[in-house]
């Protein structure tokens, strides 16, 4: 076992044997990397911490409890990544990171039932503490992944018109001089839609139950070879040439894996909305200003 991996070993020793001591925490467990059947942790994984208890709000509104674990350099709030409440993310001396995902007991059920929750817990699970024998049973065995489905053809076509408008809005921001609102969208919110097109398309093109992860993980293992390539010049420095260069590699990316999935699902392309949006996109990126 490496130094980092043995110096998160004792920091979850410290925690459980902490938490052994507090009645209101009824049940802990490790997912993410540190917890992976499939793609195990790494040096730079961090370590992800589900805290089931009956007072989130003591671990939530205060710090003091971290001290038990070890010296805290950072510490901050976020929603959690499957939305399902938050999380108190600690930086530790040494730079051991460690999320505390904080669920309050009358939810552990219901979040437990979520897809996005059972797509982490399928990857790995351990078991830290369960006082009350709130872990179903089989974990920390691999759960079988969720039941997946192609979009229908309202969704499809709902998220390719999404796409095309804001690629329209974006180059109107960009004309206007509102660089960063045009930069924050092209590499944000247009990338966002680009990356569901892209699981989309992997699956379609590999079975609907195709491990595309989540949030972009691994892409660089799952992603098709093109769009790997593509991706390459479809993100911008700040600066409103380079802005209107990343748009365009992004459209051209985003609109033959759009042509390519709709082929696959046997739905046809909406073509039109593509032809205006880019028709008016390229006029206005080259006029002057």
């Amino acid at each position: 076992m490496d130094q980092t991996a043995l110096a998160y070993e004792h920091l979850i020793e410290r925690f459980i044997a902490w938490a052994e001591t507090c009645s209101d925490i009824r049940a802990a467990v490790v997912v993410g990397s540190r917890a992976s059947v499939d793609r195990p942790a790494d040096e730079w994984a961090d370590l992800d911490v589900v805290v089931v208890t009956t007072d989130p709000e003591t671990y939530l509104a205060k710090v003091d409890w971290l001290e038990n674990l070890g010296n805290v350099w950072i510490t901050l709030l976020e929603p959690t990544a499957t939305g399902q409440g938050m999380e108190r993310r600690a930086l530790f001396e040494g730079g051991l990171d460690v999320d505390f995902t904080i669920v309050p007991q009358e939810m552990f059920r219901r979040v437990m039932r979520d897809p996005q929750t059972i797509d982490v817990l399928r990857r790995g699970v351990r078991v830290l503490l369960n006082k009350d024998g709130l872990m179903p049973e089989g974990i920390p065995s691999p759960i079988e992944p969720p039941s997946s489905r192609p979009p229908t053809r309202t969704e499809f076509d709902e998220m390719i018109n999404d796409f095309w408008y804001h690629a329209v809005w974006t180059t109107k921001k960009l004309k206007r001089g509102e660089l960063w609102t045009a930069k924050l969208c092209c590499d944000g919110y247009m990338k966002r839609l680009l990356l569901r097109m892209l699981e989309w398309h992997t699956r379609a093109m590999n079975g609907w139950h195709h491990d595309t992860w989540h949030n972009g993980r691994f892409l660089e293992v799952w992603a098709d070879s093109r769009t790997l390539q593509g991706l390459r010049g479809a993100f911008a420095h700040y600066d409103e040439d380079d802005v209107r260069r990343a748009l365009l590699a992004t459209v051209d990316l985003f609109r033959w894996l759009a042509i390519e999935t709709a082929e696959q699902l046997s739905y046809p392309y909406p073509t039109l909305a593509d032809e205006h949006a880019t028709e008016l996109v390229r006029k206005l990126l080259s006029e002057k200003t």
